[in-house]
């Protein structure tokens, strides 16, 4: 799916966001975890969440809530005696500025890719791009996609845009879409090539630590920049650095049928 036809008419807001036409609306009416619905309220990462619901400081429908419980939005679900709601689905993209650290908070207290994004929903980034990485991240509180996507099993495809030291030969490029020995094991196929003297397109459907920047320079090409380009088919050529927008309703269902999701 191209996203960049389905994002043709956008209306900017104030705080850095553009938000297009038919964006995803409304809440998820499946029954889902105990511990995703309380992270979809915003009071807990789910992690944190089993915590609550170990010791007991949760109830659903008057009863002490359990780990492997399901709930939807019929149940009475409480923390502490207070009823919660979950918030709405919100998928976000990105694009991603040199600087900022992929995380939800940053125990030195440098600034996140969640101080970016002004949404009142609680969403946490999908995946990792390294602080000097810019270009397209995806941001969600749907929990079951953002696990799905991340996971190797559903081979999401990313695309890579490197400007390295040197210029790469074919065989470079050969080694790197055959497959390059790392430390970790030796890289799943890719598709190289050279676009620009120096520069390189690399598409992966791995999403190891610092895989494209040990690929590159195990090939003896270490990587000066780093722009991803395309993430599970969404690319951010139409928003500047640090801005962001709600993805579309078809977008969505065209991410969740991508990772096997129905609805």
């Amino acid at each position: 799916m191209d996203a960049g036809a389905i994002v043709a008419a956008r209306i900017a807001r104030p705080g850095g966001e553009a938000v297009p036409k038919g964006a995803a609306r409304g809440t998820d009416n499946r029954r889902v975890r105990l511990n995703a619905y309380l992270a979809r309220a915003g009071v807990a990462s789910r992690r944190g969440a089993d915590e609550l619901i170990r010791t007991g400081r949760v109830l659903v429908n008057g009863e002490p809530g359990r780990l492997s419980m399901q709930v939807g939005r019929r149940d009475v679900v409480e923390l502490d005696g207070r009823r919660l709601a979950p918030q709405r689905l919100a998928h976000i993209l990105l694009h991603k500025p040199a600087g900022v650290v992929t995380t939800a908070r940053d125990p030195y207290g440098r600034r996140t890719v969640v101080d970016l994004v002004d949404h009142p929903a609680r969403v946490v980034p999908v995946g990792r791009l390294d602080a000097d990485t810019t270009g397209a991240l995806l941001l969600t509180n749907e929990g079951d996609l953002a696990h799905r996507l991340a996971h190797p099993r559903y081979e999401v495809e990313k695309v890579y845009e490197a400007e390295v030291e040197g210029d790469p030969t074919r065989d470079a490029l050969r080694r790197l879409s055959h497959g390059v020995v790392l430390d970790d094991g030796r890289t799943a196929p890719a598709r190289a090539r050279r676009v620009a003297p120096g520069r390189i397109e690399l598409r992966l459907h791995e999403g190891r630590k610092h895989q494209v920047k040990r690929m590159c320079a195990a090939v003896g090409h270490p990587v000066r920049r780093l722009h991803r380009i395309r993430y599970a088919g969404l690319t951010v050529d139409d928003l500047a650095p640090g801005r962001w927008r709600e993805l579309t309703a078809d977008e969505v269902q065209a991410l969740r049928r991508s990772v096997g999701l129905a609805g």
